[in-house]
């Protein structure tokens, strides 16, 4: 009998600035529960904010980032007029962990936990 591979996942994290990493891990572990998680990702101007690498730091995952016009050429199952407006794309979380994973599919579609929005991608080997 073949072992089952626990997918690893590409997560996609949107925020507004300033957000705490604690808050973060909170809201992607609710979101995902125990979830084997590859990466953190999100929109480029997150990272030199210390919430976003810190929550990928207590995570032990790396932090992966990418510009809004990255971000907004990946199609998107839920696009946001609001998203768009203020950062450029309009998605942040799914584009992200679409980009991060290599993947076309979300394995968990946006979700809004303590006012961060998380999406997930599982990673292509």
């Amino acid at each position: 009998m073949a072992a089952h591979r626990i997918p690893q996942l590409a997560v996609g994290v949107g925020a507004r600035p300033g957000v705490a990493a604690d808050v973060i891990v909170a809201a992607v572990r609710e979101a995902l529960a125990d979830a084997a998680i590859h990466c953190l990702a999100t929109v480029d101007r997150r990272a030199a904010e210390p919430g976003p690498a810190a929550a990928a730091a207590l995570l032990g995952v790396p932090l992966r980032v990418f510009s809004p016009g990255e971000l907004a050429a990946v199609p998107v199952p839920t696009p946001s007029p609001r998203t768009a407006t203020a950062v450029g794309t309009a998605s942040v979380a799914e584009a992200a962990a679409l980009l991060a994973s290599g993947g076309t599919e979300l394995a968990v579609h946006k979700r809004v936990v303590h006012g961060i929005t998380v999406a997930a991608a599982a990673i292509r080997d």
